[in-house]
């Protein structure tokens, strides 16, 4: 059995893990722009006609500098920290944070606020930590709110002042590409005996002016949407956390507050409920035995 074993490997002949084996899941990768690549093919163009590092190190180097002009070093800073953002999806789940919540609203309605006192010092959340702790020391609701408002608000700002970074890259990008086009063009114009050169360079000219109108619709532009997408889910998120630990402070029932909450959750994940196995049996055989005897007002067949 090893030698046929060995032998349908060194032929080349895969062999599918048994059932259980646990495979290594592959990791989200990026997708090129294949419309853009593809249309230059078809054109019967090649890579090499748009990689022109000069005109890339005009254009980025053009509008870096712009951007640097218009905002302070550190809120670029900022802005260029703020690509991970742009790329990954943050974990957040509203559905999770209700949940946490009505928990805790129920523990208070039990044994007092104060009882929460344990579980505020262990919430991952800093904005969660940060109400909860405020409402178990004491604090008045009024100044709860105030304070939460004012971190909210303080969030918004420099969300918007990143994206803000983005998009003045966006809006010079263009301009810089045509400046970059135009230097080109001097140069070609200083060779005007040799025609060849001159198609050639009014060419790799205009790559400068690709590079400038491609980066701006399709990297810096959606970026600081993205961005602001991103604030906006926050502030959803937190506007509904406030909500809950108000409801606690209030001493609300946990239902209420749970109704309040799913008002912020627009679109609820769908959670697909569990079937428990029954004793002596595959899961599900006792439930569906049931469900074969009886009709859907629940009396028998």
């Amino acid at each position: 059995m090893a030698d046929a074993t060995t032998a349908a490997t060194a032929k080349g002949v895969s062999r599918t893990p048994p059932d259980g084996a646990k495979t290594r899941p592959k990791g989200p990768g990026f997708r090129p722009d294949l419309a853009t690549l593809g249309g230059l093919l078809l054109e019967k163009g090649s890579i090499q006609d748009v990689a022109q590092a000069t005109a890339a190190m005009i254009v980025l180097g053009g509008t870096f500098g712009a951007v640097l002009v218009t905002n302070p070093l550190p809120v670029v800073l900022r802005g260029l920290a703020a690509i991970k953002s742009i790329l990954m999806e943050p974990v957040v789940s509203p559905e999770s944070t209700i949940e946490s919540l009505i928990r805790y609203a129920t523990l208070a309605r039990k044994n007092g606020i104060v009882s929460l006192e344990s579980e505020a010092a262990s919430i991952h959340d800093p904005f969660l930590r940060k109400a909860l702790g405020m409402a178990v020391d004491g604090t008045d609701l009024q100044e709860i709110k105030k304070m939460m408002d004012t971190e909210i608000n303080l969030t918004e700002q420099s969300a918007e002042a990143e994206a803000k970074v983005w998009e003045a890259a966006g809006g010079y990008a263009p301009t810089v590409g045509i400046i970059g086009a135009v230097m080109g063009l001097i140069q070609v114009m200083k060779h005007l005996e040799d025609i060849k050169e001159v198609g050639h360079g009014i060419a790799v000219a205009f790559v400068a002016t690709v590079y400038g109108v491609g980066s701006a619709n399709i990297l810096f532009l959606p970026a600081a949407n993205k961005l602001r997408s991103r604030m906006r889910q926050v502030t959803l998120l937190r506007d509904m956390t406030m909500e809950g630990v108000i409801g606690i402070v209030e001493g609300l029932n946990p239902t209420l507050i749970r109704m309040k909450l799913q008002a912020f959750n627009q679109h609820p994940r769908k959670v697909k409920p569990k079937t428990e196995p029954a004793k002596g049996g595959k899961p599900g055989s006792t439930a569906a035995k049931a469900g074969a005897g009886t009709t859907t007002d629940g009396t028998a067949r």
